[in-house]
């Protein structure tokens, strides 16, 4: 997998099942798991890491696919963002904005080895998936030891709510079928090829009334707005197209990115002071995206 440190892994373990990766890494408990190795491999080139094992992610088949089950779509953690991004009618007319995130994943190499399960476990903050699983709510399935399965959501994962236990491996990602619009949109600056500096993610739900939308990039784990959504929901006409008058748009931007970058602390004085320049303009994009999400998803 690379030529700079040949020394990385003193074993490498290649199962065909989930339960078989499982037990590898219960046997091994120094093990590292890697499946498209986006991220590990650029650790290991870098000196950051040197695992003692390797449990490889590769082989196992049962989750590089989905299937649809009880209003969900379950999503094998194996998935790559270029299967995810491919334009295939239903993927892409179930979970546009996932699909969306897919295709914005970086160059193709990324994108052709970088999977779903992994953007997850690593938590990068710039990761392209994150933003659109914390909007729709989706939750983990979680494999353990002797076949072992249970579920969490995924922000708790992301926000260190809850942690994976040892021999552990996330195994599917359940989402939710809404059956409405889904917008995902990122800003890219100098950091990277196609590495966002922000990224809105926001998805409409018309059977509970209700908008939900998750910001990426700019915080360790993605931010949701909650009062921004209920705020901007009870403005929509759900029962007559879902018109908004123009106004809403430009103050739901205004006041997401306010929630996700608010005003710095005031001094003793009482006299609040300016946020730096390089902020500020990272506030207005953020209210950028979150505009023109919600105005292409109401349309």
């Amino acid at each position: 997998m690379t030529t700079h440190a040949p020394q990385a892994a003193q074993a490498v373990t290649l199962p065909t099942t989930l339960d078989e990766a499982v037990a590898a890494l219960t046997a091994l408990p120094a093990a590292v798991p890697v499946a498209g190795g986006t991220d590990l491999m650029a650790a290991v080139n870098s000196g950051q890491l040197r695992p003692a094992a390797l449990v490889g992610l590769g082989r196992i088949s049962e989750i590089r696919g989905w299937q649809y089950q009880d209003g969900h779509a379950l999503l094998g953690a194996g998935l790559t963002h270029a299967r995810m991004g491919r334009p295939r009618p239903d993927f892409a007319a179930l979970i546009p904005a996932l699909a969306a995130a897919a295709r914005a994943a970086g160059p193709p190499q990324i994108r052709n080895a970088g999977t779903l399960g992994g953007n997850i476990a690593s938590a990068a903050p710039t990761g392209d998936a994150l933003p659109v699983l914390a909007a729709l709510e989706a939750t983990l399935i979680i494999a353990g030891p002797d076949g072992a399965r249970r579920e969490m959501p995924v922000s708790h994962l992301l926000a260190g709510m809850e942690m994976l236990r040892a021999g552990e491996l996330i195994g599917y990602v359940r989402v939710p079928l809404l059956h409405a619009p889904q917008v995902f949109l990122k800003a890219t600056g100098r950091t990277g090829p196609g590495r966002a500096t922000a990224s809105v993610a926001l998805v409409l739900d018309p059977a509970r009334r209700g908008v939900r939308c998750a910001v990426g990039a700019i915080a360790p784990m993605p931010l949701r707005p909650l009062e921004a959504e209920q705020w901007v929901a009870s403005l929509i006409d759900w029962d007559n197209g879902r018109a908004v008058v123009p106004e809403a748009l430009h103050g739901f931007g205004e006041y997401v990115a306010a929630a996700c970058i608010p005003d710095a602390v005031p001094d003793e004085d009482g006299s609040v002071p300016q946020l730096p320049p390089a902020v500020l303009h990272l506030r207005r994009t953020v209210a950028a995206l979150a505009r023109r999400a919600l105005g292409r998803a109401l349309s």
